[in-house]
């Protein structure tokens, strides 16, 4: 009688020389200065310290209605904002998700063990539901979530950059792992942890300072592509108090938040910037502020028009992004496949 060697299966604990690191933003809605601050900056600022993957989503933008075009659009826009503001395509993967299929195939995998009330406790579908009405939302903004967990399993993940209202889907993405888990081996996934940063975290509305600086209130945001003028004339405008002492105190929420940008732009210690700006009104401070604002985008915005003036170039670096990933993402999906009896 023959005999044949006999294959270990793959597992998720493999050795790995870096954390891996998994993020992703949706093409939908310009970017934005908190969108650089909380998260863009400090990508390239670790991107040699991790294994690092940064996604477009553009599966989940299509769980609300987009126009073709517009989507297609925005999805460029958004490759060569990473490009431009210093991610380097020899150092990390960026990648369109699309463009690499495992994600929507282990998405399906992980409906199947997700259950429904899980999914009904998620707090940004009851939002979105309850905007579009719940006989108007989608069956893929219903379970967006297990895609997004998906996103993150994909690549034996380790951590996932957040903030504080994106925590609940990792928690949510570890207990589908463990679930899996606990019934297929323990060693099917890798449980990521949050990386949540304390800097930049939550740049708040120029209009609203109590709240965060979001795609959705164009006037309240210093978007990343808008010319020097919108921009400064925004700063300008921003919404301060009644007092006259420039210094960081949290109770004056306008305020707080233009010292926050400029000590995050700057590089700064606060105390420093209360001396700086000590016996100066706003005006001065909100002057000060636009000029940062201004130098900082000036080299994202070239860098960016001549990436977008040579589509051919940007097309080459995204697809080389997926062909980089794809066989990270496919090994995972093969692994889950077979320990399901899938195949």
């Amino acid at each position: 009688m023959s005999t044949a060697t006999m294959t270990a299966p793959a597992t998720a604990t493999a050795t790995k020389a870096k954390p891996r690191v998994f993020s992703g933003i949706q093409p939908s809605g310009a970017l934005h200065l908190g969108n650089y601050l909380g998260a863009i900056k400090r990508w390239v600022a670790e991107q040699d310290q991790n294994d690092n993957s940064f996604c477009i989503v553009d599966l989940h933008a299509i769980t609300v209605p987009q126009d073709a075009a517009a989507l297609h659009e925005a999805t460029r826009e958004l490759a060569a904002v990473f490009f431009a503001s210093g991610l380097d395509p020899d150092r990390v993967s960026v990648f369109v998700q699309s463009h690499v299929s495992a994600h929507a195939e282990l998405a399906w995998i992980l409906n199947c063990f997700t259950p429904m009330g899980w999914l009904e406790r998620m707090t940004q579908f009851k939002d979105k539901a309850a905007r579009e009405g719940t006989e108007r939302a989608s069956t893929g903004l219903f379970a967006y979530p297990a895609l997004m967990a998906a996103d993150i399993l994909l690549y034996d993940t380790d951590l996932v950059p957040v903030g504080d209202d994106q925590k609940q889907h990792i928690e949510l993405t570890r207990d589908v792992a463990e679930r899996m888990n606990t019934r297929y081996g323990k060693d099917l996934f890798v449980l990521p942890r949050p990386h949540i940063s304390t800097t930049g975290a939550r740049i708040m509305s120029l209009a609203e300072p109590t709240r965060k600086m979001s795609k959705s209130e164009p006037e309240g945001s210093l978007e990343l592509l808008a010319p020097t003028d919108v921009n400064r004339r925004k700063i300008m405008r921003a919404v301060t108090d009644s007092g006259r002492e420039i210094r960081f105190d949290e109770s004056r929420p306008g305020l707080f938040n233009l010292l926050e940008m400029y000590q995050l732009l700057s590089g700064q210690a606060r105390e420093e910037i209360e001396q700086e700006f000590a016996g100066k009104g706003y005006g001065d401070l909100k002057k000060a502020l636009a000029e940062r604002v201004i130098e900082t985008l000036r080299p994202i915005q070239e860098r960016y028009n001549e990436l977008r003036a040579n589509p051919d170039h940007l097309e080459a670096l995204i697809r080389r992004g997926a062909d980089r990933i794809a066989p990270r993402a496919q090994a995972t999906l093969k692994r889950v496949q077979t320990a399901v009896g899938l195949g």
